[in-house]
């Protein structure tokens, strides 16, 4: 299928690795030009080379760290006006008791997975619906649709925006602007084996018995690899999808059992 993008610009958050990555290849192999952004200019820079080399677009490299609250505006002087923004918080969820988490450290992670995506939605929008064509795509967790022990401080920074973004998208989707969610369950990413790593030294076991764990407790009986989700993800951004907004999209293998 031709999703429509060939000639469009997309910015892509934590676009270096992992699913930012998987979504980039996958933009750019429908001809979009891009503009990847990453905390580490080196691993930006390979990931720009890797891009250009199987695709020939245009990619454009900022190093930032968008878990800060002056981040945006620098990736917005570079890249004011894109088609496309995928949002892709890249500071990594980590188990902690909210009983012990100080006002600074629930401040640390609205900043990153809420505020940091918000502002960059809240300024690009409107050009969008001047030029009648924008996609937007966050990316998430699974996790917000079922809330785990220990991770208060991320899931309520994740659903704050995931609410956010419910109230603004009927607003938007008459300029044939949409914002929709995706949110993955057990990728095989370098965030995914770094997180089991930790897992299994809190849990004082094998990294193997965690993998063996979360395989077992995942229906498809297998991690997802990260070119699944980042083809769902440039469809998202299609010139097909006009008609669908505001959804919360899991891809997960089956965990999540609800209905909604």
């Amino acid at each position: 299928m031709d999703l429509g993008l060939s000639g469009r610009r997309a910015l892509i958050c934590g676009g270096s690795k992992g699913l930012g990555f998987a979504a980039a290849q996958a933009l750019a192999r429908e001809g979009v030009d891009l503009v990847l952004v990453s905390r580490t200019a080196e691993a930006l820079e390979q990931a720009a080379r890797q891009i250009v080399d199987e695709t020939g677009v245009k990619v454009t490299t900022v190093a930032a760290d968008l878990s800060l609250a002056d981040a945006p505006a620098t990736v917005l002087a570079a890249c004011p006006d894109p088609d496309i923004l995928v949002c892709n918080p890249g500071v990594r969820q980590t188990p902690d008791d909210f009983r012990t988490l100080s006002r600074a450290d629930w401040d640390f992670w609205m900043e990153a997975h809420y505020f940091g995506p918000l502002e960059l939605i809240r300024a690009i929008v409107p050009s969008m619906c001047e030029r009648k064509f924008g996609r937007v795509v966050n990316i998430s967790v699974s996790n917000i649709k079922f809330p785990q022990v220990n991770f208060a401080h991320s899931h309520s920074a994740r659903v704050g925006l995931a609410g956010a973004i419910a109230s603004m998208v009927r607003e938007l989707v008459p300029h044939n602007v949409v914002i929709n969610s995706v949110l993955p369950g057990f990728i095989d990413t370098d965030a995914l084996r770094t997180n089991l790593h930790a897992h299994a030294k809190r849990g004082n076991t094998t990294y193997e018995a965690i993998v063996a764990d979360r395989i077992k407790m995942t229906p498809a009986n297998r991690f997802a690899a990260p070119s699944e989700c980042g083809d769902l993800i440039a469809y998202l951004c299609s010139a097909q999808i006009g008609f669908m907004t505001g959804q919360n999209i899991v891809i997960d293998g089956g965990v999540y059992q609800g209905l909604f």
